[in-house]
C-alpha cells in the first residue's frame, strides 16, 4: 500500500469513527432522556434515587454482553459506572427540587 493509499484509508476509518462517536452521543442523549423521566417518577413517588439490586443485575448483564462482543469487562464496568453515577446524581437533584 502506498503512502497516498494509506492516508486515504486512514481518513476513511477516521470518518467512520467520527460518525460512530456522534451516534454514541445520540444514544446517550436518548438514554438520559429516559432516565430523566425515571428520576421524575421516583421523586413524585418518594422513591430512592438508587436501586442497588437493579444496578448489580444490569452490571452482570452488561459483563455478559461485553464478553459476547469481545469488549473488556473492565472498560464496560467503568463506562457504566460513570453513566449510572451521573444518572443517580441527576435523580437526587430532581428529588431535591421536588
Amino acid at each position: 500500500m502506498t503512502t497516498h493509499n494509506a492516508a486515504g484509508q486512514l481518513a476513511s476509518y477516521r470518518k467512520t469513527i467520527d460518525n460512530l462517536d456522534a451516534a454514541l452521543l445520540h444514544i446517550l442523549a436518548e438514554r438520559f432522556r429516559c432516565t430523566e423521566q425515571i428520576g421524575r417518577l421516583k421523586a413524585e413517588q418518594a422513591m430512592p434515587a438508587t436501586d442497588s439490586e437493579r444496578e448489580q443485575r444490569q452490571m452482570d448483564r452488561l459483563r455478559t454482553v461485553a464478553d459476547e462482543l469481545g469488549l473488556s469487562q473492565h472498560f464496560v464496568e467503568n463506562l457504566m459506572t460513570l453513566i449510572v453515577t451521573t444518572v443517580v446524581e441527576r435523580h437526587k437533584e430532581i428529588a431535591r427540587r421536588g
